[in-house]
């Protein structure tokens, strides 16, 4: 018989009754989940329409965007399937599954913010080389790299999960992550010293580039032209927005989930929401607004 995980919604538990009220939430959450689907899309469909945004810069933007978009598609139809069900279970195969293209698409989006800081960097600290060093070649082999590292390396930490024996038939999550690791029998020491190597390899590496390469811009802008200083400020404060709100959603997933216990439920609800909300549908909105040549596009779009 196929084992099954019995999730129980923390975003729910305390709050409200999801029998009482499991339609006018399911309609909520599916308006949220069809406004990011449109609004990340729009801009992607942007960056691929017209000519002058085919650069280096609005193809990492236009991936993160589409990471966006598979991260929510990952999360959203599981859980809108669950409100309209009785009992919210998955099979601990799915869990796996959910859980491996959960981390795989929180790694990715690092290595396209760290992609994205390089290709700033190289654009204001050496402007004269950048077209030959931010080459299509270049860019592919970045966006390959965003990609197959992540899920190649999360991978070896599902088969090895796959092989635990379950003790625990219960989550107390809204979606599979690192809390599967309190269903096993025996903590594995094995998946945890892999773990910390993954960590340090897709997030502690990228976040200690991008400081670096955001230290050296700054320094380059102090010493340039008002007109270099409000080009940088243009194109990496919503780098930086993101990269912080990132930074600290993957904290809290790898640290503060281990302590459940002890973190009260309300602070517990807004991480949640920050995990399935905040980054997917802020990307666009950030980039959109904040982004002066994709603004005038969406101007010219929907006026």
């Amino acid at each position: 018989m196929e084992e099954e995980v019995n999730v129980t919604y923390l975003i729910l538990d305390g709050l409200v009754e999801l029998n009482k009220y499991r339609y006018l939430y399911f309609i909520i959450v599916f308006i949220i989940y069809f406004l990011i689907i449109c609004s990340n899309c729009t801009i992607v469909y942007l960056i691929w329409k017209h000519q002058n945004l085919h650069e280096p810069m609005y193809i990492f933007i236009a991936a993160l965007l589409l990471n966006s978009v598979l991260f929510s598609t990952n999360i959203y139809p599981k859980l809108l399937i669950d409100f309209l069900s009785e009992k919210q279970i998955i099979s601990y195969q799915a869990c796996l599954v959910q859980y491996y293209m959960f981390y795989v698409l929180v790694d990715s989006e690092f290595l396209l913010l760290a992609a994205m800081s390089y290709d700033r960097y190289v654009s204001i600290c050496k402007p004269l080389q950048y077209p030959t060093i931010m080459r299509k070649r270049t860019v592919n082999i970045l966006l390959a790299l965003s990609w197959l590292l992540p899920v190649c390396q999360i991978g070896g930490l599902a088969t090895m999960s796959s092989c635990q024996k379950l003790c625990s038939f219960t989550l107390k999550v809204i979606f599979c992550n690192n809390s599967i690791y309190k269903l096993f029998c025996v903590a594995s020491r094995a998946i945890t010293v892999y773990g910390v190597f993954v960590v340090l390899n897709i997030v502690g590496f990228p976040v200690v580039f991008i400081v670096f390469t955001y230290i050296r811009i700054l320094v380059t802008c102090y010493r340039s032209s008002r007109a270099v200083r409000k080009k940088a400020s243009q194109t990496c404060l919503p780098h930086l927005l993101l990269l912080i709100n990132h930074f600290l959603l993957i904290t809290y997933d790898l640290i503060i989930v281990r302590l459940e216990s002890d973190f009260p439920k309300t602070a517990r609800l807004i991480m949640t929401l920050q995990v399935i909300l905040y980054n997917p549908i802020f990307n666009p909105i950030i980039y959109g607004l904040k982004m002066k040549e994709i603004y005038k596009h969406l101007k010219k779009l929907f006026c």
